[in-house]
């Protein structure tokens, strides 16, 4: 979300010599498999090529070994109450019509539910209503719902638990005084760069290179191996994928499954979601962890279920999934933390990103990725694209969704 990747072009043309395929696939953390051909490996390193990302978005799951969160037996059925989105938006400065703002901002899918009801759905360069799409960090919001889930069943005892009473391979890292709430909120102090230049030395590439491109090893073992404590605990803010990562790593030891039967179990049945969905793992079976900071794969609608489920406190379809409570607490900032730091228009509460002059929030994932919510106008949003770098037109995707917020059907 935070980081610009100025050169993304340039250093994804050079990905592939960077993470060289002989290299990656010879690792010997990496066991036998179908996932770990250098075809595959060199396909997982140009995922996010700027002329191929639209497709590769929207077919991971024949690039990397998956886990499949299953639909509901019953699924939540949506009305439709269309409405006209014959206004003007701004895009760079520009007053520009919807096709030319969809166009401009590299639209595979946009979905407007209103009052609850479906009042604009559209599919682009090939997505259809059946496909599942990556949604990237839009996946961090997903995990700290699983979380409060976990917290209510009492698999979590309480937020203020420290990450090694769940992963005590921890004990002497960076995250060994570190509170579950602290990598909620991204404030575990551990020292992480999150710079998206994909094919770069960044700390963020290294660990993309080897744990999702070469499968040499897992995110949370790289937690193990190298966190450092930078800052003290909730001290600062510091947008981190390893703390997402480390996040997922304590839900599942927590849970005693993996994050994706437990999503299955808890959310996404619960919800009555209509398609399978899946994560994207760092690594083949049975080594391998779902992407917890980033590899979410869902259908248009089913992203729109979701959000309308945070928007009605926790209720999908008459069925209360997770508590009021927990949505309120996960997505309303606490005092103190209505910016991430000072003279910022954006905060951050548990995985969702809030905002100081309003009740709307939003789960936003690299490449112009999100699912927003108003509360106060009653809409979800939801836009997965394929933008060419990683970050782009953020503040004018924001800001269309307000002005379509306030539009009435």
């Amino acid at each position: 979300m935070r980081s610009t990747n100025k050169n993304n072009a340039i250093a994804l043309a050079a990905l592939a010599s960077l993470t060289s395929t002989a290299a990656l696939a010879a690792a010997p953390e990496a066991p036998e498999s179908a996932w770990t051909t250098a075809t595959l490996i060199e396909s997982r390193a140009n995922m996010f090529h700027p002329a191929l990302n639209h497709l590769t978005f929207q077919s991971l799951n024949k690039m990397f070994s998956t886990r499949a969160v299953a639909a509901s037996p019953t699924p939540w059925e949506l009305e439709e109450a269309p409405l006209k989105l014959d206004e003007t938006f701004t895009l760079e400065g520009e007053d520009v019509s919807l096709e030319e703002f969809l166009e401009g901002t590299t639209t595979n899918g946009l979905l407007v539910i209103k009052d609850g009801k479906i009042a604009y759905e559209r599919y682009r360069n090939g997505l259809d209503e059946t496909t599942p799409h990556a949604v990237f960090s839009v996946s961090k919001s997903i995990l700290a719902t699983l979380v409060g889930l976990a917290v209510e069943d009492g698999s979590i005892a309480s937020l203020d638990d420290k990450v090694v009473d769940y992963l005590p391979a921890l004990a002497g890292t960076g995250y060994e005084d570190v509170s579950i709430l602290d990598v909620l909120r991204m404030r575990s102090g551990v020292d992480w760069e999150e710079v998206y230049e994909f094919g770069g030395t960044t700390q963020l590439t290294e660990v993309h290179d080897n744990a999702l491109v070469g499968y040499r090893y897992r995110w949370c073992d790289y937690a193990v191996s190298s966190a450092e404590g930078k800052y003290e605990p909730g001290e600062r803010f510091n947008y981190s994928t390893l703390d997402t990562s480390v996040l997922g790593c304590v839900l599942a030891s927590a849970v005693g499954t993996t994050v994706a039967e437990y999503m299955t179990e808890k959310l996404w049945q619960p919800a009555g979601m209509e398609f399978d969905a899946y994560w994207i793992m760092d690594g083949p079976e049975p080594v391998g962890d779902e992407f917890y900071g980033a590899g979410f794969n869902a259908t248009l609608r089913d992203l729109g279920r979701f959000g309308l489920m945070m928007l009605d406190e926790g209720t999908a379809n008459g069925t209360q999934v997770i508590s009021g409570d927990w949505v309120q607490a996960s997505t309303v900032s606490d005092p103190g933390y209505e910016r991430i730091e000072n003279g910022a228009t954006i905060g951050y509460q548990y995985q969702w990103w809030t905002f100081p002059d309003r009740e709307a929030y939003s789960a936003i994932g690299i490449n112009n990725q999100f699912v927003y919510i108003d509360p106060q106008s009653q809409t979800v949003i939801v836009k997965l694209s394929h933008t060419p770098d990683a970050q782009g037109w953020e503040e004018d995707t924001l800001a269309f969704f307000e002005k379509v917020s306030q539009l009435t059907p």
